[in-house]
């Protein structure tokens, strides 16, 4: 196995490629009585456009077909793999991003019993024609639950706006209609182009050996035969980067008491990969925290103006082929809250120089939290972004933050804030409601 010491904070993290092409992380936690463990492979909702295994032509699948998968993976032949978890005295549960599915346990105990339903469960795909039909009513009533919510509706319609032609604007659900498409052989074509283990990686933290845990992955893994690995070839639309399809300004009718604004900034800059795009994310969260954080002048302007109240908040989101900035809130002055925003942007070249012992703060800010982080073991395995980072884990960024400088950010400001990419999208009360 490979060691990663990290002297500072007295961890190793053990890695290994197994034959079949699973990476498998491990981290010893002496101390902790639980073991938590991810299990992920490459494939979110923008992947539905791709090349199946063994062909040569694009397929497109349905909206929401990641999802789907999701859950269907968890019901078996005979047995429902919640149940067997709960058997062996584990919660369970699994999540899909828009990049990624991962599957998850946590236990205090057989974590080797549960090590090896995990592995299982995820490598043994069972769909049958009813069981399919029955999961599409109960992810359809999710659907239409999240297609009443405001908030989620100002979610997905700013990404519309910044992202008309990238799956990324698609609920990572789908639609009541788009999955009502889903066959049988559609999850079977997904999982046999995705879920191969070349395409995965697997991440267990917690007390444990790390040898003689690898011992049992591999044991695992030896009673498994695998299709030759393909790397997937997706197609995530006509026209991938750019602003010139951007929709500058949406608003729509709903029943809320007050409006709701959002503001979007489409990243129109090629990111780095590996160890730099970790570093290009946590400075472009450092440069939002220092200009839009609480305790900002400008944050603190706007909030004793009424422009902004305690549901403003703001993102900055990376993931593989997209990443934006958004700002968003209830506010009765949507006009001003754009102008604000923007004027704040506009300005930050002549703001930021200004601000340098609030950036000194601000990061040992962040490197507390970052420590905090680090007593997490679901905070440890949840932050792995796999190949995208370089491999790289929460530990690895101490250093960024300690190396970084104002001048770093200010350098970063005009690349990250192009108004070429600016959007808003407005939730106003419904005609002759209230406000």
């Amino acid at each position: 196995m490979h060691k990663r010491v990290y002297k500072q904070f007295n961890e190793t993290l053990y890695s290994e490629t197994l034959t079949n092409g699973l990476r498998v992380n491990i981290l010893p936690k002496k101390g902790f009585h639980k073991t938590y463990s991810t299990f992920s492979t490459n494939f979110g909702s923008i992947d539905r456009t791709f090349i199946p295994l063994g062909q040569s032509d694009y397929v497109t699948q349905p909206a929401g077909i990641a999802h789907f998968l999701e859950h269907k993976m968890f019901d078996k032949k005979g047995y429902d793999a919640f149940d067997l978890f709960g058997k062996y005295g584990a919660d369970a549960n699994a999540f899909t991003s828009f990049t990624k599915t991962s599957y998850l346990f946590s236990a205090t105990q057989n974590i080797h019993e549960n090590l090896d339903i995990l592995l299982n469960f995820v490598q043994e795909p069972y769909f049958t024609k009813e069981s399919v039909a029955k999961e599409k009513g109960i992810i359809g009533q999710e659907i239409q639950m999240y297609d009443d919510d405001p908030d989620w509706k100002l979610y997905m319609g700013i990404l519309g706006n910044l992202y008309p032609h990238h799956p990324v604007h698609l609920d990572i659900a789908g639609t009541v209609a788009s999955i009502a498409e889903i066959t049988v052989d559609d999850l079977y074509t997904a999982y046999q182009t995705f879920y191969h283990p070349a395409n995965m990686d697997l991440f267990v933290v917690g007390n444990i050996d790390p040898e003689e845990t690898l011992t049992w992955i591999k044991e695992n893994q030896a009673k498994k035969s695998f299709m030759t690995f393909e790397e997937p070839k997706v197609k995530l639309g006509t026209r991938e980067t750019g602003n010139e399809d951007i929709t500058k300004q949406k608003i729509v009718e709903m029943a809320v008491n007050r409006p709701k604004s959002v503001i979007g900034l489409k990243g129109l800059d090629v990111v780095p990969i590996g160890v730099a795009g970790l570093s290009y994310r946590l400075k472009a969260n450092l440069l939002l925290y220092l200009l839009f954080g609480e305790s900002s002048e400008q944050y603190l302007k706007l909030y004793d103006q009424g422009i902004i109240d305690d549901t403003f908040s703001y993102e900055f989101d990376m993931e593989r082929s997209f990443h934006y900035i958004s700002f968003s809130g209830d506010t009765d002055k949507p006009t001003e809250f754009i102008e604000a925003i923007r004027t704040i942007l506009q300005q930050a070249d002549q703001l930021l120089p200004q601000l340098e012992s609030q950036f000194e703060l601000a990061k040992k800010e962040m490197l507390g939290r970052l420590l905090q982080r680090m007593d997490s073991i679901e905070a440890i395995a949840n932050s792995y972004e796999g190949r995208q980072f370089g491999y790289t884990t929460v530990f690895d960024q101490t250093a960024i933050y300690e190396n970084m400088t104002l001048s770093d950010l200010t350098l970063l400001a005009p690349k990250l804030f192009n108004l070429d990419g600016f959007s808003t999208f407005q939730i106003q009360p419904m005609k002759g409601q209230k406000a």
